[in-house]
């Protein structure tokens, strides 16, 4: 009969070598973290431009006022989802999360077009300022995905580019929802277009980046 001890040693020495490992906080509050810094940047956008100009556009264009909500409805949902995802075992199911918000985003985005006059205290952007819009999303996109994924490489998510795509949806949400505190223009086809642009460009570059970042965690 062999001697145990020389298997007990060797368990011993290895279990010396293990590193605890922290537990990740719930998808629910690491959302929260992040929406706080989507709040910091909402507190000093809203400092320079004040919340008058926004509000009396929500008032007279209530849709105006419900696609920002579906923007920031989007912005949580996407980032929880991304999350959930991060949590051995989850369902791909939880990347429908952001679908309610993301129909009432672009639905009430498309019922502004369908508006005959322009709301008071705004006018249509022209592709000049169009452009500016995109750059908006964008700019402020890349550090809101860039948190996402150092808040999700611990977790290594099993569908890395799913996860990825969710970042950069909760990103351009968050981006545009921003955007509404400064953004002067009615809804028009030609804005409109330019908003789903820069959404696209930030879901396809997260697809292509992110997957990749996330999958070498």
């Amino acid at each position: 009969m062999s001697d145990p001890r020389p298997h007990e040693a060797l368990i011993d020495r290895l279990g010396t070598d293990l590193v605890p490992v922290r537990r990740l906080l719930p998808p629910w509050l690491r959302t929260a973290g992040w929406m706080l810094a989507v709040a910091a940047i909402a507190a000093v956008l809203l400092m320079h431009y004040g919340a008058d100009p926004m509000l009396r556009r929500w008032a007279v264009t209530p849709d105006l006022g419900w696609a920002g909500m579906g923007a920031v409805i989007t912005a949580i949902t996407a980032a929880w989802a991304a999350f959930a995802l991060g949590v051995p075992g989850r369902r791909a199911a939880w990347a429908w999360l952001p679908l309610p918000g993301a129909l009432l985003w672009i639905g009430a985005s498309g019922m502004g077009c369908l508006r005959t006059w322009i709301a008071p205290g705004t006018h249509i952007a022209n592709m000049h300022q169009s452009a500016d819009c995109l750059v908006f999303i964008i700019s402020f996109s890349i550090p809101l995905s860039a948190l996402l994924i150092v808040l999700l490489r611990r977790a290594f998510p099993l569908r890395p580019v799913l996860t990825a795509v969710l970042i950069g949806l909760a990103s351009a949400a968050a981006s545009a929802s921003l955007l509404e505190i400064c953004h002067a223009y009615d809804a028009a086809a030609t804005d409109l277009l330019t908003h789903a642009l820069a959404v696209a460009v930030v879901v396809a570059v997260n697809a292509a980046m992110g997957g990749r970042l996330l999958s070498k965690a």
